[in-house]
Parts: structure tokens; sequence; C-alpha cells
């Protein structure tokens, strides 16, 4: 299997970081490929993340609720191909996100693929505020992975070649950095799409930062209205299987030819909002991301 790196979008999670899921002796064997997948409990993050244990890659499983990680990590090893950890840490919290970065630095001396899927949605619409004082899905979405993926840079570019992949959304609405945390005229609408774009940014100025590196970074709208509680608590009806987001997840890790700094519908290539490739928005993006997460 090729080498690969997997940006992940996480769920807000809300219990201690360095709890295992089942065995606190799980290690990787040694060559074995190290994954995360951000929010991996459910879902197409725990969808994808069974994939990847089938390929045998050592999978670190995330998520708010121990009980359904522990079924993941059963999952993964009852195959008998790849196996797994469980970590919790929660996306609204800047110390648990550091603390959750730091131990599984501390855990592994590899990461190849970092899947950045954990989010919240649209629903309920009412504004909420983080730990740190933030808007609620500004955070989870965009800001949290942001520092997540900063920690890990050094070792995802030490184990190149190495993909990060960012799931984002379809549902894009361009940021009034006048008013990010959307104080005024608020909709979990807006909010989700603004910070869903915010990771297509953040995607599109990693890839030029990391160009030559041999980490490939992406990020894709998987499909649309999944199957998933996410969209069913939006009263959504679904449209996809989360078998189809996977299959478009699985291509960004897996394809060897599908080079950096893409934004993919399902499994073409597209174009995302026209501020995701304005300089400037980006820069005040990047600064704004830096300044509220202390990242390095």
């Amino acid at each position: 299997m090729t080498r690969f790196l997997l940006l992940l979008a996480c769920l807000a999670c809300a219990s201690t970081v360095n709890a295992p899921a089942v065995d606190a002796q799980s290690r990787p064997r040694p060559g074995q490929e190290v994954v995360l997948v951000t929010g991996s409990t459910s879902g197409l993050g725990r969808e994808v993340a069974g994939r990847l244990g089938a390929t045998g890659a050592f999978v670190i499983v995330h998520g708010r609720n121990r009980e359904r990680g522990i079924e993941v990590v059963e999952a993964i090893e009852s195959g008998g191909i790849g196996n797994a950890r469980f970590y919790a840490a929660d996306f609204s919290s800047f110390a648990q996100i550091r603390e959750f970065g730091e131990t599984i630095l501390r855990d592994y001396e590899r990461l190849d693929v970092l899947v950045n899927n954990a989010g919240f949605g649209r629903a309920p619409d009412e504004r909420m505020v983080s730990q740190d004082g933030h808007e609620l899905r500004f955070q989870v979405n965009h800001l949290s992975h942001f520092l997540l993926t900063r920690m890990f840079l050094p070792r995802l570019r030490a184990n190149a070649p190495s993909r990060i992949v960012n799931v984002s959304s379809g549902a894009q609405q361009a940021i009034d950095f006048d008013d990010v945390m959307i104080e005024n005229n608020f909709s979990g609408g807006r909010a989700y799409s603004q910070s869903k774009l915010a990771q297509i940014m953040f995607t599109f100025d990693l890839a030029e930062e990391l160009a030559g590196t041999g980490v490939v970074v992406n990020a894709l709208h998987p499909a649309t209205y999944m199957d998933t509680g996410m969209v069913r608590r939006a009263g959504l009806t679904p449209r996809a299987t989360v078998g189809e987001g996977a299959d478009a997840v699985m291509q960004l890790i897996m394809s060897p030819d599908i080079g950096s700094g893409g934004y993919f519908n399902r499994m073409q290539p597209a174009r995302a909002d026209g501020q995701a490739y304005d300089e400037e928005a980006r820069r005040k993006l990047r600064m704004l991301s830096e300044e509220l997460t202390g990242a390095p």
C-alpha cells in the first residue's frame, strides 16, 4: 500500500485523550503505516477507518464516545489484517487538541495519513461557542484541525510520501472577515458553510507550503447528504450512502497520481467557492487561524 497521509476532519469529543480503546499495548508492527482519522466512531469516518484497517494499516481511531470507539477498534482488529487504538479529544477545546496531538507524537514514531473528518453540522440553528469562546462550528471544523495539522506537519514531512485529506463540503460560503464568528445575523447553515470553505482555503495554502516535500494534501466534498446522523439531525433526506463518500475519500488516499492542492466533488476535480482562490483572503484566514490557535 502506498504510504499515505489522511487529513481527516474530527467530531467534537468530550473525554480524555489518552484512553486506548481495547489494549493499552496495541502498537504498530515494524514497518506498518499509521493513519489517523478524526471523527471515526460513526458515519463516514468510521467507514474510512474500517477500510484503512482492511489495507493492513494501524488506525488511530478518534471520537467522543469511548464505547463506540471500542466497537470500531474491535471491528478493525477482527479482520485480522489491521489493528487500531482509540483516543478521545474534544475539538471545542484547544487545550485538549494540544494534549491529543502531543500524545500521538509521543506514542507513534510515524504518521502516514491524516484525515480531517470530524465536524459539527448545520443543526441546531443556534449560535454556540467553544470552550475557547469562538463560534463552535468554526472552531470544531476548521480551527482545531488547523492546530492539529500544524502540530503533525514535521512528522508528516519526515514520513513522506504521506497524505492529508480534508473532508469539506459542497456547502461553502465566503467568510466575512469583519464578523468571522457571526455575531450578527447568525444561521447554522452560514456557520457550517463558512467553516467548510475555511478548510478548503487551508488546503490550498498548505499545498503551496508543502510543494516538493512529498506530502500531498487535498480537500473534497465526499457526497451529497450521506445517510449520517449529522444529515438526519439537520432534517435532510439522505441522497447518498456513506460508502459512496468513503470511495471518494479513499481515492484521495490511495491514488498514486492524484496531485496536490485540489478540491474534489466526490471523485472528480471541481472548483470551490471563489474566495478559496483569493490569496489575500487566504492570508487573512491564515493569520487569524495562527493568532487564535497559537499553532506552530
